[in-house]
């Protein structure tokens, strides 16, 4: 007869087997939530006793103090009643003291005033959006009302006409400011698609490292006339251009044509690099990718436009002699205008900055994320809004670009540009 394994305390199967981590866990969360909601509510309820006495004092001082005659009053305690007061991102019905002059005539509190005065969702909705959480939602993100009071303001609705209103004010100040004296050395213009719609955004560089939202077209496609709109309303609010600037765009025709059509001979083009790599990957097979990207990434660090020209003209002619004819047009085709940081010899640091449109793709980045939790998209109205409203923020996060004290070299290179062109 085989003997039973006894088992021990603390083993699996015995009485003494330890419990699962979330039996472990599970009041010491309990316990830190009501902890939180006890100290709200106390933070609550002495806030709204601190207000009070604050209420009172201000009453006192108009009226003087209850119960004692002064035949020179101006003013008498007439009673309480409830005020609506901004308090955590909504409006609370909070009783208040009320005080009338001698003449019949209702008087306003300072601190009621004050209260009043602030607009209960406006830096608090935007900051909540800006995050991620919809209107739909934000009730639920604000922290819990102190308890019998009555509040409102927070619901959908109400979030709604805010947004509108402030999306509103964002756009007209970005779209509307004036571009006079901005001592512009480069300019990027790239689209992106929203809610079906492209937008066209175009961000400008100033000679002290800058980066500057200048403006957006709303249009069904990157198209030429999309893009001269864009172009033509910034010279209408002012944009200087006195000498040659370096645009940077993603190679798209219609974005090349407008920069022709309106700025000329003005515009100095660079075609992203990146861009190129990736239309010549996309026509080749995945056994030539790493040969092909290596050439390329090889010629675009070359020392001069010229070699760069040699080594990628070369790769073109080997594209085609292994059965690549596509790619190697779509490598020769707008070739020199992915070399033009060469041609004008600028630094390492600055040449690979201007070679390619990551600096606008940031932006983009961040329209995208600002415009994120809109679910319904009622036209392009609300379009041109939303993406005002992502310029604006990521205006705010801007920092000037890295090795911005080497952009002399770049004004240099522009002015002899443009000097050799009247020689000729």
């Amino acid at each position: 007869m085989k003997r039973r394994a006894e088992t021990r305390p603390g083993t699996q199967g015995g009485s003494g087997a330890t419990p699962p981590l979330a039996q472990v866990l599970g009041p010491l969360v309990g316990g830190m939530t009501a902890t939180r909601q006890n100290l709200l509510e106390w933070v609550h309820t002495v806030g709204v006793i601190a207000l009070d006495e604050v209420f009172r004092e201000e009453a006192a001082a108009l009226a003087g103090p209850k119960g004692q005659h002064d035949a020179a009053r101006t003013h008498h305690h007439w009673g309480r009643t409830a005020r609506e007061l901004t308090f955590g991102g909504r409006r609370l019905s909070v009783p208040c003291p009320r005080v009338r002059s001698t003449a019949g005539r209702e008087a306003t509190l300072p601190s009621v005033a004050a209260f009043r005065g602030r607009d209960p969702l406006t830096t608090r909705v935007m900051d909540q959006l800006l995050l991620g959480i919809s209107s739909r939602g934000y009730a639920r993100s604000l922290e819990g009302a102190p308890a019998g009071g009555r509040s409102r303001g927070s619901s959908k609705s109400a979030v709604s006409r805010v947004v509108v209103a402030r999306t509103r004010a964002h756009l007209a100040a970005q779209l509307e400011r004036r571009l006079d004296g901005l001592a512009l050395l480069a300019l990027f213009v790239d689209g992106v698609v929203v809610a079906g719609q492209t937008v066209i955004v175009a961000l400008g560089v100033t000679q002290t490292g800058t980066k500057e939202p200048l403006g957006l077209c709303l249009g069904s496609t990157e198209n030429a006339a999309v893009c001269t709109h864009l172009l033509q309303d910034l010279l209408a609010r002012g944009l200087p251009i006195d000498g040659r600037v370096l645009c940077v765009i993603d190679g798209g025709k219609g974005l090349r044509k407008a920069l022709d059509d309106v700025l000329g001979a003005a515009a100095v083009i660079q075609r992203c690099q990146l861009h190129k790599r990736r239309n010549v990957d996309a026509l080749v097979p995945k056994v030539r990718h790493a040969y092909v990207r290596a050439t390329m990434g090889r010629a675009y660090r070359a020392s001069t436009a010229a070699a760069a020209r040699r080594q990628l003209t070369a790769l073109a002619t080997w594209l085609e002699h292994t059965g690549h004819p596509d790619a190697a047009a779509s490598l020769r085709e707008g070739l020199d205008e992915t070399l033009t940081v060469l041609k004008l010899g600028l630094p390492p640091t600055l040449r690979r900055f201007f070679a390619t449109t990551n600096c606008i793709e940031n932006l983009i980045g961040t329209l995208r994320h600002v415009a994120r939790p809109v679910k319904r998209w009622r036209g392009g109205e609300m379009i041109r809004r939303w993406v005002g409203l992502g310029l604006v923020q990521a205006r705010a996060r801007f920092r000037r670009i890295k090795h911005h004290g080497e952009l002399a070299a770049l004004a240099t290179a522009l002015r002899a540009d443009t000097a050799s062109e009247h020689a000729a």
